[in-house]
């Protein structure tokens, strides 16, 4: 019997959410009957499991095969596993939710610290302890920085509190609006964003390069969360418009910059219930940020009967993130 194949989801909080949302958005609505369950079917693909694990266990499932394809935090991602090992291969770095950043935030009355080098010169004059739950990141971030004297302490819950209850001196940790910290009278500091991260699908190596049945469902899911992408804040305008030929509504809608602007808008004749006068529909896709000046300027040349409604996906020839998929399932060239 074919081999199911797995994808790992968060199962808590936040991120398993928005996670369902954002897959439902495009079309590859999880079937979750029960809330506590850690299983779910994806009926657009049948032959696709669910599996909910912990955000943090999803890169490490999909490093030893034990799931075929996840979807988890960069940032996550770049504390379980590094800089990805062979296993574990890139699919998509940018799913548009999730975001936030790891950094480092001191307490307010540091007024000497305002930068990460100021931090350096701080922790020349003695040991510092910084509190944080991604041990592994902060510490090849000071490796890197070339700043010693720091002691890396692993932690969990309300960070915030660790420099006033006095098991750390101050934190790493994830802030998407900064509040929290200020709230607690820490203050970020110049360089010291750690990873900029939001949600990435990811798959394991071996399972893309000799299934082809993960490789084509990876496909599919790919087409229409690229499509989705795309028609985010699209919306496509219809309208009608009296004209002596097809010309003269070309001419008038390309004299107007925000719908003239636009490659191609269609263009089709209109059947009427009488011959009195030519009408012919006309449908531009556009960006929110430049809807209103489309429909005041349909309106301008004469357009009427303006409809506009959400782009649910677009799709282009061939979804670009596949074929860098296949480039980067490709095995390196070496050297005789």
């Amino acid at each position: 019997m074919p081999q199911q194949i797995r994808i790992a989801l968060p199962s808590k909080g936040r991120m398993e959410e928005e996670t369902l949302d954002f897959l439902a958005g495009c079309g590859l609505r999880a079937n979750k009957t029960n809330p506590r369950q850690y299983m779910a079917t994806l009926p657009a693909l049948p032959d696709v499991l669910i599996l909910f694990q912990r955000a943090r266990d999803i890169p490490v499932s999909v490093a030893a095969g034990d799931v075929d394809l996840g979807i988890t935090g960069f940032d996550t991602l770049t504390e379980m596993i590094g800089d990805w090992p062979e296993p574990v291969v890139m699919i998509h770095d940018a799913l548009g939710y999730g975001e936030c950043e790891l950094v480092l935030a001191v307490p307010d009355e540091w007024d000497d610290v305002q930068s990460v080098n100021d931090l350096g010169r701080r922790a020349a004059n003695g040991e510092l302890r910084v509190a944080t739950k991604f041990k592994n990141t902060v510490a090849r971030f000071f490796d890197t920085a070339g700043i010693t004297n720091m002691r890396v302490i692993s932690a969990d819950g309300a960070l915030e509190s660790a420099p006033t209850v006095g098991y750390a001196d101050f934190i790493a940790d994830i802030t998407s609006t900064g509040t929290t910290l200020r709230e607690n009278r820490l203050h970020q500091i110049e360089g010291g964003t750690l990873v900029r991260s939001q949600a990435v699908f990811i798959g394991n190596r071996a399972a893309l390069t000799t299934r082809p049945d993960v490789l084509a469902a990876t496909r599919q899911m790919l087409e229409f969360i690229e499509a989705h992408l795309r028609a985010r804040s699209q919306y496509m305008v219809f309208a009608n418009m009296r004209g002596t030929s097809a010309e003269d509504i070309r001419e008038r809608v390309f004299s107007q910059p925000d719908v003239g602007g636009l490659q191609g808008p269609t263009l089709s004749p209109m059947i009427t219930r009488t011959e009195h006068g030519q009408w012919w529909a006309i449908n531009i896709v556009s960006s929110a940020s430049r809807l209103y000046n489309v429909i005041q300027q349909i309106r301008a040349i004469g357009g009427s009967g303006v409809v506009v409604t959400p782009v649910t996906y677009i799709f282009e020839e061939q979804p670009v993130r596949y074929q860098q998929l296949l480039a980067a399932l490709q095995p390196e060239e070496t050297n005789p």
